[in-house]
């Protein structure tokens, strides 16, 4: 349709004030009781339906493998993680199409009530044979329960409805386990169907980055190794590990952030301008950056991990890593890793990026730092206070965006000091801002896929992690330690130092 005004033509657009929102559809839900479903997974859900985003006909059809009393426990978790107002009419639509089956992964019994179950809220409710499995499991168990689905036929639905599985990280815990998930997953659902959950594409800052890279034209230009110096990519937190011991020991640092969420916002940062922003356009850019990165020297110049030890933080004495309950004595899991890539492209050559992530640091905060070089001449008599501009794109928390730059301080002399120029989301927009959840299972529901890394950016990280992770185990020595609520170990400083760079203290 095209309308006109004035007789100009004017391109028909969409009306903004309309939202997008799922169609007839339910949830199955492995996992419901366990932490990530009550903390996470139900309070998106319900956000979604309290903004009016999901059909009141959606269906949640909760797997346990022990009984459990769930409308009080999806009540529970609403009201303590809820992002909007809890009110009774939403609650009341939730908990109207709540279902629960309970039996274990490996019985072919489970998935066949799970099945009648299906039938049952299609029938009553009408959610047209439209289901998303979400895998809120141990990734052991994602073989086990989509061989299950297969067996029973869930995996596949009548014509014109459609199936699809969403799975958490980690995607394996190396190149050859990621590999063998894929197989497994790709073996019962096509790839179009599969959703791999990373919770930090879901936030907006994080999609920010496309904004402010391709929608202004004063970043663009300075975008590349002329002008860049390095960057630094930092996910810090001020916690122990908490509970999970179970999951962390073996695992560490590297394989559970860096490996996903840390060369995820590399890829954004540094991919080309894609042609447009579906899902396979963004997908073909990222995945050119990550074939095309590789460690910024050998393994022992170009990484580092280390455990927290014991110490004060923050006015309470904390335990050391190995002190934690459930933690073995002589164990070498890293709760620090810091690496060094380079990109080899025209854009990139030359400039090293550094990401970093680790436990018990100074402070909680997430955020992408682009560091430009210096001016070849400088003028000015009095550059003492003057550092490099730097643009600091915060993830969390306090989302935003800083620009330092060097300014003339008040005076007669001319003398130039570093200032900032500061866009706070909270101060900039008085628009809900969705949890990240909440997009990522609306976009799951919408069959919207731009926001999910598939197989090949999920190999290509774990190329690049293997080759950390294989040069640790042949070098236990390697391991550092560092004091809680400092900012990582010494090695992680001499690295930067190697290039003439220093980690930034947020």
């Amino acid at each position: 349709m095209v309308a006109s005004i004035s007789g100009n033509p004017l391109r028909a657009v969409a009306d903004r004030r309309l939202q997008r929102v799922a169609g007839p559809c339910g949830i199955v839900l492995f996992g419901i009781t366990g932490d990530l479903a009550n903390r996470k997974i139900l309070p998106a859900l319900y956000d979604l339906a309290n903004r009016g985003l999901l059909p009141p006909s959606f269906s949640i059809i909760g797997v346990a493998r022990r009984p459990v009393n769930a409308a009080r426990s999806v009540e529970a978790a609403i009201r303590k993680g809820a992002q909007t107002p809890v009110i009774s009419t939403t609650l009341a639509q939730i908990l109207d199409g709540l279902r629960m089956v309970e039996g274990q992964y490996n019985d072919p019994e489970l998935y066949r009530a799970i099945g009648a179950t299906m039938a049952d809220v299609d029938a009553t409710r009408g959610t047209g044979g439209n289901f998303a499995f979400y895998l809120s499991i141990p990734p052991s168990l994602f073989p086990v329960v989509t061989e299950g689905l297969a067996s029973a036929g869930l995996n596949r639905g009548a014509p014109g409805s459609w199936r699809r599985v969403v799975i958490e990280k980690p995607f394996g815990h190396d190149m050859a386990s990621a590999r063998e998930l894929n197989a497994s997953v790709s073996g019962v659902f096509p790839h179009d169907s599969v959703f791999r959950i990373d919770h930090y594409l879901g936030k907006e800052t994080v999609q920010n980055i496309l904004a402010l890279r391709f929608a202004n034209e004063l970043y663009e230009p300075l975008w590349n190794s002329s002008h860049v110096d390095h960057v630094q990519i930092t996910m810090a937190e001020d916690i122990g590990i908490g509970s999970r011991a179970g999951y962390y020991d073996g695992i560490g640092a590297t394989r559970d952030v860096i490996q996903n969420h840390l060369l995820q916002l590399l890829a954004l940062t540094a991919m080309e301008e894609p042609t447009s922003f579906h899902a396979d356009a963004l997908r073909a850019e990222k995945e050119k950056v990550l074939e095309a990165t590789h460690l910024f020297g050998s393994p022992a110049q170009a990484s580092v991990r280390a455990q927290y030890s014991s110490g004060w933080q923050g006015g309470q004495w904390v335990r050391g890593y190995r002190e934690e309950d459930g933690i073995p004595a002589e164990s070498i899991t890293d709760t620090y890793g810091a690496i060094a890539l380079g990109i080899e492209t025209r854009r990139w050559s030359g400039v090293p990026f550094y990401l970093r992530t680790g436990k018990r640091l100074g402070r909680r905060v997430s955020e992408i730092a682009v560091v430009f070089r210096n001016p070849p001449f400088l003028p000015f008599p009095d550059v003492a206070g003057l550092g490099q501009n730097t643009l600091v794109i915060r993830v969390q928390p306090n989302e935003g965006i800083t620009f330092k730059f060097g300014s003339k301080v008040p005076g007669s002399e001319m003398r130039l000091r570093d200032v900032t120029m500061d866009f706070a989301y909270g101060h900039a927009f008085t628009e809900y801002t969705p949890e990240a959840y909440e997009r990522l299972i609306l976009d799951v529901l919408l069959g919207d896929p731009p926001l999910f890394p598939q197989t090949r950016e999920v190999e290509e990280s774990w190329r690049i992690i293997d080759q950390v992770e294989n040069y640790w185990d042949a070098h236990p020595e390697s391991l550092e330690t560092y004091a809680p609520g400092s900012w990582g170990p010494a090695g992680a400083d001499a690295m930067l130092a190697a290039h003439g760079h220093a980690w930034r203290r947020p």
